[in-house]
């Protein structure tokens, strides 16, 4: 009797040390392929508060960094646990292309190709739901038009269901430091991603696909490229931003 009552309770003990940790719902971490440096912030869409950023509530006034990002939902008695650039942005930093804050539309989409990296068609939007977040491209977010409570567009896509961007040259000598974001078809992974050092999109893209396991990847900006991980001990300062994407808690 205390033999078999000690071997279940040995087994019971086990179970809990051989089951498997719970998924956290950010998580940063550093990483190398092909001799760049990576900085991913791994985000669960289904237990995260994503939102994007652009304007003062109180006074207009495009935010602009992180500080005061984290100082305004500070007042609210909420917390910026993570952030990164979320797009490119005019001289005025207004959005240059589609975007939406807490359900409220912003700048209409943009559907014709221009010069730079936002024309660079196919572009996309990333797109923040309730429970999930994914990245669209332009055309099929047009087709599928869901209800995004925030949203911003850029480009050039990076990963296009599995496939790299068509008009991306694997020897191209064009090596920026760049950021972007790419997610799971469940619409429930998402990861940021910024190059520490130096890459061409071909390799950029490559991380997303052949590392990450992303299917769909929207380059965000580069060399303007900042993050805010606190948990790495990372404030990127520089010239002030247009709009900002952050996970956001309550605060403890």
């Amino acid at each position: 009797m205390w033999r078999a009552e000690a071997r279940r309770g040995l087994a019971a003990a086990l179970v809990l040390i051989c089951a498997p940790v719970m998924a956290t719902a950010l998580d940063c971490s550093q990483t190398r392929f092909e001799e760049v440096s990576y900085t991913v912030c791994k985000v669960d869409a289904v237990q995260s508060d994503l939102r994007v950023f652009l304007h003062d509530a109180e006074t207009g006034r495009v935010l602009g960094n992180f500080r005061r990002v984290a100082d305004q939902l500070r007042a609210r008695g909420e917390t910026l646990v993570f952030a990164m650039n979320a797009g490119m942005y005019h001289p005025d930093r207004s959005p240059v292309g589609h975007y939406v804050e807490d359900g409220e539309e912003i700048t209409p989409v943009v559907t014709a190709g221009s010069e730079g990296n936002f024309g660079l068609l196919p572009n996309g939007i990333f797109c923040i739901r309730d429970q999930r977040a994914d990245v669209i491209e332009t055309r099929r977010f047009l087709r599928k038009a869901p209800a995004c409570r925030h949203a911003t567009q850029s480009g050039p896509m990076l990963v296009i269901d599995g496939d790299l961007h068509p008009r991306f040259l694997a020897h191209s000598t064009t090596a920026f430091i760049r950021n972007g974001v790419g997610t799971s078809n469940d619409g429930r992974k998402v990861w940021f991603v910024i190059a520490d050092d130096g890459v061409n999109f071909h390799g950029f893209g490559r991380f997303f696909r052949d590392v990450l396991g992303a299917d769909q990847a929207l380059y965000l900006d580069g060399n303007r490229s900042r993050l805010y991980a606190p948990d790495l001990s990372r404030n990127d300062l520089g010239l002030p931003m247009g709009p900002i994407v952050g996970v956001v808690t309550k605060a403890e």
